[in-house]
Formats: structure tokens, sequence, C-alpha cells
């Protein structure tokens, strides 16, 4: 079986399809603001016509952006980012009406020919996920080499020895290209490589340690003393861990910030706007996502990610999204946001890196 699914283009010879008008653009009328009637872009394949049967792709269309049409060119930005001016695609429908078509059944679903009513087609406490696992351990073989894997952690990995140890052992051997975390999971994971503890437990026993509360404050303080992460690893000899790993094989992280970080530590984007932007960097690259045990994080890179990544040959290939919680909260909220695409695996942190860790060794 292929790690790929065959991409199956719309049929643009339909008679609606074949009938459908050019799509229509209108200018800003100013910065930050849509002309009204603006198309807001799904994170499904988006076809523009541009007349005489002539159908181009958006190339990175996403939740809740808007797309500009510059002759050939389309560009899907975020309104705060449109210019004066700049020409908008209007229309409201996506079956090809006003010259717009967002196609939904590019990739085989697996439960197509199961019939109108099935038992258990999402994914719950109740499901196996033998095969999803599987599926994984071939896609992350696949775009290790292939594609580019995104990883959007919670601070619970690095809580634990052993998740902690396999997340450096993923950055090490080329499973991850990009992190993206917020202000807690670079603090507990420096914190463990300069006091083997978590919020002031140890990553293993998980005994309290003296004085453990002032620990995370304390890796905070010495690495603002020395004015960046990279330094302070350096000066303080911090050998193992994420961000570590990370730094030792310039695999980028982004940390975003918010209103309850300690801190923070230099790096962290206070400025959620500027976070955004920097995050979007890798949700254009991402083949492949894995959303552990981060809930706010995980909603926020769902709904900028694509569901679809075309590759520089012109193929079209799926956006494989994980997200990985205890809980279905935050599957339903992206499922309900729009990511339909997102496969569940409820476990808790440890367990999914360490079964991670081993099949992948």
């Amino acid at each position: 079986m292929s790690v790929l699914p065959v991409y199956i283009p719309p049929d643009f010879s339909r008679p609606d399809l074949a009938s459908a008008p050019a799509v229509r653009v209108e200018p800003a009328p100013a910065d930050g603001v849509l002309p009204r009637g603006f198309h807001a872009t799904s994170n499904l394949p988006e076809y523009l016509h541009l007349g005489g049967g002539d159908w181009l792709l958006a190339r990175e269309s996403r939740m809740d952006a808007v797309m500009v049409l510059r002759g050939r060119e389309v560009e899907v930005i975020e309104p705060r980012q449109v210019k004066l001016g700049d020409p908008v695609v209007i229309g409201r429908s996506d079956d090809g009406e006003e010259g717009i078509y967002v196609h939904s059944s590019g990739f085989p679903c697996p439960t197509a020919a199961a019939g109108k009513f099935v038992f258990r087609s999402r994914g719950t406490r109740e499901t196996p996920f033998s095969r999803s696992y599987d599926e994984l351990y071939a896609v992350l073989r696949h775009d290790r080499e292939q594609g580019y894997i995104v990883w959007v952690l919670g601070p619970a990995i690095a809580f634990d020895k052993d998740s902690r140890d396999a997340m450096q052992f993923v950055v090490e051997h080329g499973y991850c290209h990009a992190l993206l975390a917020g202000n807690a999971l670079a603090t507990h994971d420096l914190e463990a490589a300069r006091f083997r503890t978590g919020l002031g437990q140890d990553i293993y026993t998980q005994a309290l340690q003296p004085h453990g509360h002032y620990n995370h404050l304390d890796i905070i303080n010495e690495v603002r003393l020395r004015g960046s992460i990279p330094r302070a690893i350096r000066e303080l000899g911090l050998s193992d861990g994420i961000i570590p790993a990370c730094e030792r094989q310039g695999v980028p992280y982004v940390l975003a910030g918010s209103i309850r970080d300690d801190g923070p530590l230099p790096g962290v984007i206070s400025d959620a706007c500027r976070a955004q932007d920097a995050m979007r960097v890798h949700a254009r690259r991402a083949t492949t996502v894995i959303a552990l045990a981060t809930q706010l994080h995980t909603i926020a890179f769902g709904n900028m990610t694509p569901g679809y990544h075309v590759t520089p040959e012109g193929a079209v290939r799926p956006v494989f999204f994980y997200v990985v919680d205890m809980t279905e909260f935050s599957t339903d909220k992206l499922a309900n946001r729009g990511s339909v695409q997102a496969v569940a695996i409820l476990t808790n942190a440890q367990d999914f890196m360490v079964n991670l860790w081993h099949n992948l060794k």
C-alpha cells in the first residue's frame, strides 16, 4: 500500500463546471479591509476559474483566509494583511457558480464504502488505534526524507523522563523539521536539563524536590541573564532534552507566548500577530503535523494549516494531522472549526511518545 493516497482532481468537463463564469475580484478599500462579498477560504483544495475552462488551484488554502488574484498568481493571505487596492476574490458560493470550486473529494475517504449508517465513524475513547499508529510510522518514515514534519507540543511531554527522551530521539533522527510550542514547553524542558525536575518534581520518580517550585523560575532567570536560549544552553552545559536537541540539529522552533507566561524566556513571541505569522511559515510547508497535549496551540495551528500540499513538481498530496490528547475535546473542536482531516489518538503524552520511540528505532 502506498503511503500517500492518490489525489483525484475535479472533472472540469462536468456541465456545471464547464459553464462556470470567470471568477470576479474587487479592490480592497483600505489596508486590512475587505470588499463586501469577499470569499473566505477553507483548508480544502480550492480552484478559481480564470475563463475558457482554465482553472487555477490555490496552493495554500487554509481556514478563514482570503484570496488575492493577480493574473495567474493567487495568494492566500489573512485579512489583516490585505493592502489597499489588492484584487480580492469575490463570491460566497463554492460549487463553481461564481467561478470558485471547493473540492472536497480529492482524497479517498476510508468510510465512504461503508454506507450511510455506520458505528464509530469518529475517534473516541473506545477507538482502537493500532492502524492509526502503523499509518503514522509509515508517514513519518516517508516524510522524514520527502516532507516537512511539524510538531506542536504542550509542556506535559517535558514532565516525564521517557517522553522527553523520546522527543529528543525524534529530533535527532530527522522526524521533526519544526517545533511549535509555548513558553512552558521550553521552560520545563530546560528546567529538566538543569535540575532534572518539571515544576519541581523529579522527571522520573515524580518526587517533589526541596524548594523545587523555584526551579522553573531559576532557569528562566538564568536564560534571561544570558540573553538567549542558545547562549544559556552553551554556558550552562545543558546537553539533553528537546530544545538543546533542536539547537544541535538546526531544527527551528517557534515559542508563542500567552498572558499567563512566567518570564517569559528570551525568544518567546508575545505579540499574537507576530507569533501567528511565525507559525504560518511552517504551516505553509507542513506535510505532517503531530499536535500533542496542547489544546489551544492544536486548534490554532489546525486552523492555519491547509488540508493538502502542492509539491514543487505540482503533485497534490494530503497533509496528515494527528491530534494526541487524553480527551476528545481538541479533535472535536478542531473538526467543528473545519479541520476534518484531523486524526485523533486518545492517550497520554508519555505512552504515545514511548510507543513512537520504540517503533521508529
